[in-house]
């Protein structure tokens, strides 16, 4: 799901002698999509583990003040850093399960309820952001409010995610690994859209990017619920614990390719601010 007119971006903006805004969130390629799915999966065990290892009360405001402080580092980063945003973005996986959860735990609200209470949330967010920006590429994520918007909707896609996958899985009857193999099929279908159309790309890479919640998250908790839940029972401990070591091996790569990248911007841009001199 690329954007096209990149081009026409750096062209105009070298012609008016400026480096074209960097963006503050990474691009959707394959590597991205592998490692959203994997701190979704994350993200759930983690939940599971520690809400049911401590105290809820205690574990939930936690893990908001990490978030919070990971929102804090993310928006004073300049640019992409692979190992600030990821980071967060785990975060937002976390917390997001931990307060869908507790509607459904704490607070006896159906799935099918929170599901489409976050789905309008999710849905004002995305009306907000339109008409204050007149975007919601992820493209042009460029400026603080821009990014904000962006998070707010990340952290709506997470919560309805973590709502639907348990409504299949749970309410629907069609278990961990019937909702992962659905979620899947969801996931796959704007992907193979786009791919033959080139159309729709805004609205694809959300349809994934919601998807992607319940399909790591289904997955992950059928390796690790016990076999009387239609589990591997492996624990949410030991699942978190593999999906870490997988998440920093792939954040780690993210960082070196994202250095390598980035090293020759500085020469480019001079020499294109050169040739707009001169031309001129």
């Amino acid at each position: 799901m690329s954007r096209i007119g990149d081009h026409g971006v750096v062209t105009s903006s070298l012609r008016a002698g400026t480096a074209p805004a960097r963006t503050r969130v990474p691009e959707p390629d394959a590597a991205f999509w592998v490692i959203k799915v994997v701190t979704t999966g994350m993200g759930e065990t983690t939940s599971d583990y520690f809400v049911h290892t401590f105290a809820p009360e205690l574990v939930v405001p936690v893990a908001f003040l990490v978030l919070i402080v990971a929102l804090v580092i993310q928006f004073r980063a300049r640019g992409y850093r692979p190992a600030t945003y990821w980071t967060t973005a785990l975060m937002v996986s976390v917390f997001g399960t931990m307060a869908a959860d507790v509607l459904h735990v704490g607070l006896g609200v159906p799935y099918a309820v929170s599901t489409t209470g976050f789905a309008v949330v999710l849905a004002v967010v995305f009306v907000s952001w339109w008409l204050v920006e007149r975007t919601l590429s992820v493209h042009d994520i460029t400026t603080p409010r821009r990014e904000l918007f962006y998070w707010a909707a990340v952290m709506a896609t997470f919560a309805l995610g973590t709502a639907a996958g348990d409504l299949t899985a749970m309410s629907l009857g069609l278990g961990f690994l019937g909702s992962g193999f659905l979620f899947l099929a969801v996931f796959a279908a704007p992907g193979l859209f786009f791919a033959a159309t080139r159309r729709g790309a805004i609205a694809t890479f959300w349809i994934a990017y919601v998807t992607t919640r319940p399909l790591g998250a289904s997955f992950a908790d059928w390796v690790a619920v016990p076999v009387s839940r239609g589990g591997l029972d492996l624990g949410p401990g030991a699942v978190s614990a593999a999906l870490l070591v997988v998440f920093v091996v792939l954040v780690s790569v993210l960082s070196v390719r994202s250095r390598s990248e980035q090293a020759p911007d500085a020469p480019l841009h001079a020499a294109g601010h050169a040739r707009v001199e001169s031309s001129a």
